[in-house]
Formats: C-alpha cells, sequence, structure tokens
C-alpha cells in the first residue's frame, strides 16, 4: 500500500510560481510511475503531467505544457510539479498518482494510489 502526501499548494498572484512535492511511503518507489492530476471546481479531474519509474520520460496536457516541469528524486521517494506563469485557470485542488507500471500513464483510472490534494489559488 502507497501513501501519498502533497505539499506546496497556496495561494499566489498571476504570473508567478509554486513548486508542489508529493512524498511517498509505503511502498518502493523507483517501481512506480507518478502523475500529476488537478480538479477545478464543478470540473472532472484533469490530467496535468506524468512521469516515468526512472525519470528519463515525461508527458505533459497541452494546457501546462511550457510552464510546467514534472520530476522526481527516487532517493526521496518525491515527486515535484514546478509550476511557472500561473494563470488563474490554474487553479485547483492539485492531485499526485502512483501506478505499478513502466509506462506513462495520463488516464485517471490507470492510477491505484492517490493522495489527498493540495489547493493552488492564482488570483488574476
Amino acid at each position: 500500500q502507497v501513501q501519498l502526501v502533497e505539499s506546496g499548494g497556496g495561494l499566489v498572484q498571476a504570473g508567478g510560481s509554486l513548486r508542489l512535492s508529493c512524498a511517498a511511503s509505503g511502498g518502493t518507489f523507483s517501481n512506480y510511475g507518478m502523475g500529476w492530476f488537478r480538479q477545478a471546481p464543478g470540473k472532472e479531474r484533469e490530467f496535468v503531467a506524468a512521469i516515468s519509474r526512472s525519470g528519463g520520460t515525461t508527458s505533459y496536457s497541452d494546457s501546462v505544457k511550457g510552464r510546467f516541469t514534472i520530476s522526481r528524486d527516487n532517493a526521496k521517494n518525491t515527486v515535484y510539479l514546478q509550476m511557472i506563469s500561473l494563470k488563474p485557470e490554474d487553479t485547483a485542488v492539485y492531485y499526485c498518482a502512483a501506478v505499478r507500471s513502466k509506462a506513462i500513464a495520463s488516464r485517471i483510472g490507470a492510477y491505484e494510489y492517490w493522495g489527498q490534494g493540495t489547493q493552488v489559488t492564482v488570483s488574476s
């Protein structure tokens, strides 16, 4: 059983930056592909970014490509989401998720474990 705990959310002005962290425990972190998702009020949860087990492959949604960077430190059992040039439409609860797979996954249903989420609010 893998436990995931996100941190780093907060309130930031448009154009600002934040770095989210997700600490994993309860499993061998390097066996899991990791993903970040977000859910805005009244909207469905959506894919943001994913990273392979080794960190060598990443994938991003079109809405964040070029502004967000996903990375991981397997020695620290942590995955990160660096967000720059934030926009009000980035406001959402951000979740990290884990899947025991070699491949990167963007489907919500592919992920086995989820964190509790961290709120990101971008003011205009």
